[in-house]
């Protein structure tokens, strides 16, 4: 999952979005974290409260679900499993060839992994300890930073096609091939004042 501070989203239009794709970078990114909660528990919470003041249907990839356990505490997980509807995409019945990106991706992840590795223990071979985190920062730049990189990134963006959803992420490399298929990416602030702006609709 690559994380960026400074995303620039497309503006978006004024329209209802009724259905909701999100990402756990929204979650446990500090910079977007903060924007609904002060934890990731909280900052789930806190989105389930704004997402109640409009008409919005919530998924969630299984695999996404599962990673969200990692930070998340049990009964958080619990009440967003009641409001969400967490499965699956269907990857062999969407309009792009989903299984063999699905499988891609999940090469490139263990090649990039491995290489480096590879490069790790050529330098620890050196004695140089402090370039090995020189090495890990730059060579994951390089090659994770601005692409999908992991099957759970991906199936947000099947997920978001199959049921033409928009995408709640901080995840360039989502934003960036969200964008090659024409599907609407919010950020975290466009989220929370679209939801507020549409609240005010309503009451007027």
């Amino acid at each position: 999952m690559t994380n960026t501070e400074n995303i620039e989203f497309a503006e978006a239009p004024g329209f209802p979005r009724s259905r909701v794709v999100i990402d756990t970078s929204i979650f446990v990114n500090p910079d977007t974290q903060k924007l609904f909660g002060p934890t990731a528990s909280e900052s789930v919470d806190g989105f389930l409260d704004i997402c109640r003041k409009i008409p919005v249907e919530i998924f969630l990839p299984t695999s996404i679900f599962k990673e969200l356990s990692n930070f998340v505490a049990p009964q958080t997980l619990k009440t967003l499993r009641a409001r969400a509807i967490v499965r699956a995409p269907d990857l062999y019945n969407i309009h792009v060839p989903a299984a063999i990106f699905h499988t891609f991706i999940h090469e490139l992840r263990l090649r990039v992994n491995k290489g480096l590795h590879i490069a790790e223990q050529a330098i620890k071979a050196a004695d140089l300890p402090e370039n090995v985190q020189w090495v890990r920062q730059h060579y994951r730049e390089a090659l994770r930073s601005g692409i999908i990189d992991s099957v759970e990134d991906l199936e947000v963006v099947f997920m978001a096609r199959e049921i033409n959803g928009v995408i709640l992420t901080s995840d360039k490399g989502i934003a960036n091939l969200a964008g090659s298929l024409g599907i609407e990416v919010f950020s975290a602030s466009e989220f929370r004042d679209y939801c507020n702006t549409r609240e005010t609709e309503k009451g007027g």
